[in-house]
């Protein structure tokens, strides 16, 4: 595994660290460059822990994602599969991310070009990204490719202010400091979220700078604050309150409109989530008469979306803010034939549930990183949904959980959906059907 190489480089490489069944490194010296290298737009590049791709062109990047997705499905999932979909590509691979968060530091992270000036820097306040490895080390951003404006403009003109106003910046070691986090989310229909996250109440400082976000940012449509004096910057268990206009900002997709509110999860890339829903919708073949279970609904994004060609859709997810949203969306859109339920997965989803919800005939899962529980999967397998869609943003434990399916389901359809251009990370769809 080496950092900074492109496959097809010629290069020296020093190994910093050694397992049993690999090594890590990093190229450290270039004889031959490869032709699948590219130059980077971003000048943080090599340093910020982000768009670690970056420095591929984008084709070569939609090759080896769709070639990781494919590896794992036949190397750990055993499974056989159809002839392979190209990945489909992001439309925009800058400036697609919907949300972002920044982090205030008083010890900002000197580059290498810095340190080699010998200069003295007086100037050590940061708004920016946690160096990889680096809890309490911050890498001033001047320009970052992720999110469209005003989300850099906004970043800048905060940090400026700050630092103009002698605000005090976040110190992680020392906990100290007054301003912690910077988070901005921006929406399809162009209305923007800015939450300021504060380690202390300090009403003069707080207010002075939520007045100058006002009224430097006309266009930002909920501005929002919250009082974080614990040690982690986590706001799930805080009150966000907010400030000027609206508590949400709303998404659309096909005339359904989802209310984003602070803490609520949305897919970061509005415009290829859309591209994604259609291919889940596309695979899940919904005539109208089916019953279909959304298992790991979220805010019933998916579940609303394919409502109008299923007979009934019911929706099942863990986090009771998620299903508090999902049912106010479906209130707001109109959907009458949906239905969410909040409890753990492995636990919920039992033959009581079945009993009294239907058997489903189609199942759409979209689980977290480390895939489904056992215990769901049994499930699964005892409901016996004629169609399975399988929606994964890790590919290694999908394909684990299809090789424990595939004595009842075969793999007919599978596409890879680019959902975070510049990264080695790759959604993949799979259509399971009943053998």
């Amino acid at each position: 595994m080496v950092d900074n190489a492109v496959p097809g480089d010629v290069c020296d490489i020093r190994i910093y660290k050694s397992k049993r069944g690999y090594h890590q490194g990093k190229a450290i010296l270039f004889h031959t460059l490869s032709a699948r290298r590219t130059q980077p737009k971003c000048e943080h590049f090599g340093v910020c822990g982000g768009c670690k791709w970056q420095h591929m062109d984008y084709e070569s990047q939609l090759y080896f994602k769709q070639k990781e997705v494919y590896n794992n499905l036949r190397r750990i999932g055993k499974v056989e599969l159809p002839e392979e979909t190209p990945a489909l590509a992001s439309a925009n691979p800058y400036f697609y991310r919907n949300k972002m968060e920044f982090s205030f530091s008083d010890s900002r992270w000197l580059t290498e070009a810095e340190i080699a000036t010998d200069e003295a820097f007086t100037q050590n306040n940061a708004l920016g990204f946690h160096i990889p490895g680096r809890w309490d080390k911050i890498l001033d951003l001047k320009n970052c490719y992720l999110q469209p404006e005003p989300s850099n403009s906004i970043r800048n003109a905060v940090k400026d202010f700050a630092i103009d106003k002698n605000l005090a910046f976040f110190n992680a070691r020392n906990q100290s400091g007054f301003l912690r986090t910077l988070m901005i989310r921006t929406a399809s229909t162009g209305e923007v979220m800015v939450l300021v996250q504060f380690f202390h109440e300090d009403k003069t400082n707080r207010e002075l700078l939520l007045n100058f976000i006002l009224d430097k940012f006309p266009q930002v449509t909920s501005l929002q604050y919250v009082i974080n004096t614990k040690p982690n910057d986590t706001l799930y268990n805080l009150e966000i309150i907010c400030y000027h206009g609206k508590p949400v900002i709303e998404e659309e997709m096909e005339g359904l409109r989802f209310p984003i509110h602070a803490k609520s999860f949305y897919q970061t890339n509005s415009a290829q989530a859309y591209e994604l829903y259609k291919i889940v919708r596309e695979f899940a073949g919904l005539t109208g008469k089916e019953l279909v279970y959304d298992l790991y609904t979220g805010i019933g994004t998916i579940a609303q979306f394919v409502a109008k060609n299923a007979k009934r859709v019911v929706g099942i997810e863990s986090v009771p803010e998620a299903i508090a949203d999902a049912k106010r969306c479906a209130e707001t859109n109109k959907i009458a034939n949906v239905s969410f339920y909040v409890g753990d997965m492995k636990t919920l989803l039992c033959a009581d549930f079945v009993s009294q919800n239907g058997l489903p005939d189609v199942v759409i899962t979209d689980p977290p990183r480390d895939g489904m529980h056992k215990d769901v999967v049994e499930q699964l397998l005892q409901m016996a949904p004629e169609k399975i869609v399988y929606v994964s943003c890790n590919s290694a434990s999908q394909a684990r959980d299809l090789n424990l399916l595939k004595e009842n389901y075969r793999v007919a359809k599978v596409r890879p959906v680019d959902m975070f251009p510049q990264t080695f990370h790759i959604e993949n769809v799979v259509l399971l059907e009943k053998i």
